[in-house]
C-alpha cells in the first residue's frame, strides 16, 4: 500500500485516459460504501443509463470488482484487459489498488458505460480513485478505522475522506454533524441527510424509506437492504441519483432490486438460515446487532473470523451481547487472518469452538441445529463461506486485499 496519486495518474495516461469517457461518482466513507454504491448503480440503471460499478474487495472472484449493467464482467475479459495494463503498471511501479482502479476504468471505457460508480478504497485524499474527477461525491459516514493510516481522531479521518469532494460540485453525506465543518472546508455543494431519513422495517424483506432532501423534495421507496444502516445507505444513493437527474420513479424501481451479496445477506443452511455480513470494525458490528434487535433476534450462534490488524476487541465487544455461543475460524486464503486460538480471549463468557477453516466452522454450526446464525468479522471470511453455502467453486487464490 503506497498512498498517492502520481503513479495511478501516470498509469491512466499510459492507457489513454479511459476515465474521461464516462461520468464518475466517488463513494467514500467508513462503512456502507459498497451498499450505497450498489444501490446507486441499480438506480442509475433503472434510469436507463449504462452503469459500471467498481467495488473492493471482492468476495469470491476477482472479476466481481467490475460490474457492468448489473453483472460482473467475464473473467476472460478482465484477464485480457489486465494483460494490457500490466506492462504499464510495472513501468510506473503501481500498487495493487492502483492497478485495479485503472483496470476498472479501462474495462468501463471498453464497455461504453455512461456512469461509473467507484467505491473508494482507503480514506479519500490519496486513494487511487481520487485521480478521477467526480461529477458527484458521497461520504457515507466517518468512524474510527484504519487509524494507523488515516489518523487517530474522527476529525482527522474526516479530513482525509473529504479529499474526494470538489469545490462547487454536488456531494451527499450521512456523516454526523460534528464532522460536517471539516467536510464543508472543501467548498462542495454538500447536502447532509442527517435527520432527513425515515424508515419502517419490513422485517426480513428490507426497509421502507422516506428521505426529505434539502430542497424539500421527498423520495419514498423500498430497499431489500436490512436494518437502519441499510435504509440510510439506500437514502444516500437515492439522493445522489436525484442530483444526477434520476426520476423518483427510477429511484423507486432501482432501489428495490439492489443486490449486495455478503452484507446482511440471508442464505439457507441445513434446516435453518445464515446471516452473512462483512462487519470488520466496531461501527459495522454495532450496526449488525442493532439490525438483529430490530428483527426480533435476541441471541444466536456466531461464526467469527477476522483480520489480525483490525480492532478485534471493539468488534467483539459489539457482538458479545447477541452471541449465544461462538465458533471461531479463519479465512484460509487470507494471510492477514488472525489465528482462531488468539480470538478466544475476546469471548471469555461464551462457549467457544475453535476451527481452522470455514468448512470446519460450518460443520460445527450444523451440529448445533440452530434456526439462525450469524457469520461476520471479515469480508474475506464471507468470501469463503458464501460459495460453500451456494455450492459454487471458489477461485482459490491467496489474497491480501
Amino acid at each position: 500500500m503506497h498512498p498517492g496519486l502520481t503513479r495511478v495518474r501516470a498509469l491512466l495516461a499510459c492507457l489513454g485516459e479511459p476515465q474521461r469517457s464516462f461520468r464518475v461518482v466517488l463513494v467514500g466513507g467508513t462503512n456502507g460504501k459498497g451498499s450505497t454504491a450498489a444501490s446507486l448503480a441499480s438506480i442509475l440503471g433503472a434510469h436507463g443509463r449504462q452503469v459500471g460499478l467498481f467495488t473492493s474487495p471482492h468476495l469470491t472472484r476477482f472479476a466481481e470488482r467490475f460490474v457492468v449493467g448489473g453483472a460482473p464482467l467475464p473473467t476472460e475479459v478482465v484477464s485480457r484487459a489486465l494483460r494490457q495494463v500490466r506492462p504499464h503498471a510495472e513501468a510506473v511501479e503501481a500498487s495493487f489498488f492502483e492497478i485495479v482502479t485503472a483496470l476498472g476504468c479501462l474495462l468501463f471505457a471498453e464497455a461504453a458505460v455512461q456512469d461509473a460508480v467507484m467505491e473508494v478504497g482507503l480514506g479519500g485524499r490519496l486513494d487511487a480513485t481520487n485521480a478521477l474527477e467526480p461529477a458527484l461525491s458521497i461520504i457515507t459516514n466517518v468512524g474510527l478505522d484504519h487509524t494507523e493510516v488515516l489518523g487517530s481522531t474522527v476529525e482527522m479521518i474526516a479530513a482525509e475522506k473529504a479529499g474526494i469532494l470538489r469545490p462547487e460540485r454536488p456531494a451527499i453525506t450521512g456523516a454526523a454533524h460534528e464532522v460536517l465543518p471539516v467536510l464543508a472546508r472543501e467548498g462542495a455543494d454538500l447536502w447532509s441527510l442527517e435527520g432527513r431519513v425515515q424508515r419502517h422495517s419490513l422485517g426480513w424483506d428490507g426497509e421502507q424509506v422516506m428521505v426529505t432532501l434539502p430542497d424539500e423534495v421527498r423520495l419514498a421507496f423500498r430497499t431489500p437492504l436490512l436494518g437502519a444502516h441499510g435504509a440510510q445507505n439506500a437514502a444516500l444513493a437515492a439522493a445522489a441519483a436525484f442530483r444526477l437527474g434520476a426520476s423518483p420513479e427510477a429511484i423507486s424501481r432501482g432501489a428495490q432490486v439492489t443486490q449486495w451479496p455478503g452484507r446482511m445477506e440471508v442464505l439457507p443452511f441445513a434446516e435453518g438460515r445464515i446471516l452473512l455480513d462483512g462487519a470488520h470494525n466496531p461501527d459495522g458490528a454495532y450496526a449488525v446487532v442493532r439490525a438483529l434487535r430490530d428483527l426480533g433476534v435476541e441471541r444466536l450462534p456466531l461464526v467469527f473470523g477476522a483480520a489480525a490488524d483490525k480492532d478485534l476487541m471493539g468488534v467483539a465487544a459489539a457482538l458479545r451481547p447477541v452471541a449465544s455461543q461462538v465458533i471461531l475460524t479463519r479465512a484460509r486464503l487470507s494471510p492477514r487472518s488472525a489465528d482462531p486460538a488468539t480470538l478466544a480471549s475476546l469471548f471469555p463468557e461464551h462457549p467457544v469452538t475453535l476451527t481452522d477453516s470455514p468448512e470446519q466452522a460450518l460443520e460445527a454450526l450444523k451440529n448445533l441445529g440452530a434456526p439462525l446464525a450469524l457469520v461476520c468479522g471479515s469480508l474475506y471470511l464471507i468470501g469463503e463461506v458464501r460459495p460453500l453455502l451456494l455450492g459454487h467453486a471458489p477461485e482459490g487464490l491467496e489474497r491480501w486485499q
